[in-house]
């Protein structure tokens, strides 16, 4: 993980001044605070602001839907309900802004979620550092043969090795490159905006990411799904670990109803009756795909 020196003087700074407040604030967020967690080899999630908790989800709801809440004996009771039954805007009353650090790739992949305001390092008007993803020798792996999104078996030995040392030689000459391109110490050179269009898409970048709880769970959904990409994953992973210290009512309904639950098909539901009732069903007869059959069947296991 790589803070420059400007960033954790900063941090230093805010964490030698707390300020008093009259807002709603949170024990586990307000540790998370200031806190740089380490992902990947330079990247990091910090938290940087939040508001609202799991009371204010609770408060919202309340004012939008009245008398009709008051069956739902407990705020978490409600939570759950809100959850389960898929309302939204409850939940958009919570917001938190991070601090990211992360490899293009990944960021490109991240920003598919347009629910968030972000700002992001500019290259035209700074100097990208020398950092690059390189992964970790577990985490190569070959294409997958079933799924084109997807990894297959661990690179090992010679091929890992022969790998690894292209991403390393590959980063390092197109940075020496870049550095050689750009317009330094009064000399004539390339724009930055410029330069900086050769970089290979593992050179880190950082942005500002602030969004509300509703899009942030689906960002979770998504992300922390043990199919997500490794990269991304680790962030949202990251990211849960933030949010359930931060609405732990919340986020024990988003385990419950999203994270850890299955959404079936009405084909699947009927190849499930007909299981229970005693046929044997295969996916010849279930009407479905190939790979819905194989998604139906992991669902399962």
């Amino acid at each position: 993980m790589s803070l420059t020196p400007d960033q954790q003087a900063e941090i230093e700074a805010s964490r030698a001044n707390p300020q008093e407040t009259l807002r709603a604030t949170v024990a586990g967020m307000e540790n998370h605070l200031y806190t740089a967690k380490p992902v990947l080899d330079h990247g990091f999630v910090r938290v940087i602001d939040y508001m609202g908790d799991d009371s204010a989800i609770v408060q919202a709801a309340r004012v939008s839907y009245g008398r009709g809440t008051k069956a739902v004996q407990s705020d978490a009771g409600l939570i759950r309900y809100l959850m389960r039954h898929w309302h939204s805007t409850p939940f958009e009353m919570c917001e938190i802004k991070l601090h990211v650090k992360l490899p293009v790739f990944v960021a490109r992949q991240w920003i598919r979620h347009r629910t968030a305001n972000v700002n992001e390092y500019s290259a035209r008007y700074s100097i990208l550092d020398r950092e690059f993803y390189i992964p970790a020798p577990e985490h190569l792996a070959a294409q997958s043969k079933v799924n084109n999104q997807g990894r297959g078996a661990t690179l090992e030995g010679e091929e890992a090795a022969r790998v690894l040392d292209i991403l390393r030689d590959d980063s390092n000459r197109a940075y020496d490159h870049y550095e050689s391109m750009l317009s330094q110490d009064g000399q004539d050179g390339l724009a930055r905006e410029l330069a900086r269009m050769n970089l290979p898409a593992n050179i880190y970048t950082q942005w500002y990411w602030k969004v509300d709880l509703h899009n942030l769970f689906h960002f979770l959904r998504l992300r922390a799904d043990a199919h997500a990409q490794y990269e991304i994953r680790v962030y949202a992973e990251t990211i849960c670990d933030i949010v359930r210290d931060w609405v732990p009512a919340a986020y024990s309904a988003f385990e419950d109803y999203r994270l850890n639950s299955v959404q079936f098909s009405g084909k699947a539901l009927d190849v499930i009756r007909r299981r229970l009732a005693g046929e044997t069903v295969t996916q010849e007869d279930s009407g479905m795909s190939k790979g819905e059959w194989r998604e139906f069947e992991a669902s399962l296991e």
